[in-house]
């Protein structure tokens, strides 16, 4: 685990990241990993002095089991409200995912489900969230519920969950072959490259730090 900025933690979970925010009212996930990581949460939580119990809020960006798969432990474990789009929030809570590349096809078939849990706030605007601090920004394509948030910290902290990948300098388009609507997805690159934010954090990739927002905007142009 790693700080990128001040109380905002990178947990790496195998090949995906998850985030740990430390706020005055609690602890906020960002995502919660691959099925069968969660007490990787705890490890974590104990290095900044934590406990799972200090978790409030679980904020989650889309659907995708590597995204959501220790959500069902995590909040049983803390009671934590778990705030989802509405068009992933079902698939989310355990109906059938809408649709699926060929690629996520074949890896449903050997990766471990993730267990369904509850969505307690399903967004449907962009705008404030109930947690403080935190605004959501609807960005599909790679799935259609797909969410970014934007924390208002160290000049704008961007979680683009799938959104983008980047590794460190540079910001990058998520894979083809796991996005539902590639034209969708650009267009949400767009949305956040017209945001302003200095640092930017991914669910597959390294943080970039400095010059967030200038990063998507070379990036659609």
């Amino acid at each position: 685990m790693r700080e990128i900025v001040d109380g905002v933690f990178e947990i790496s979970l195998g090949y995906v990241h998850a985030h740990l925010v430390v706020t005055d009212t609690g602890v906020v996930l960002v995502d919660t990993g691959l099925p069968g990581r969660s007490a990787e949460f705890g490890k974590g939580l104990r290095e900044i002095r934590r406990t799972i119990g200090d978790v409030t809020a679980i904020l989650l960006t889309h659907r995708h089991p590597d995204h959501v798969g220790g959500l069902a432990e995590l909040r049983r474990r803390s009671g934590a409200r778990v705030v989802a789009h509405r068009l992933d929030a079902p698939a989310i809570e355990g109906a059938p995912a809408p649709s699926l590349t060929p690629l996520q096809r074949l890896l449903a078939k050997v990766m471990k489900p993730a267990e369904a849990a509850p969505v307690d706030e399903m967004l449907s605007a962009d705008g404030a969230t109930s947690v403080p601090g935190f605004t959501a920004v609807h960005t599909p394509g790679h799935t259609a519920g797909h969410v970014s948030y934007l924390l208002d910290r160290a000049g704008g902290v961007l979680f683009a969950g799938d959104a983008a990948a980047g590794n460190g300098r540079k910001v990058r388009r998520s894979p083809g072959v796991m996005t539902e609507d590639r034209a969708e997805a650009d267009q949400s690159l767009r949305r956040l490259a017209a945001l302003d934010f200095e640092v930017v954090v991914f669910g597959h990739g390294k943080a970039v730090t400095d010059g967030a927002a200038d990063k998507f905007r070379t990036l659609i142009n």
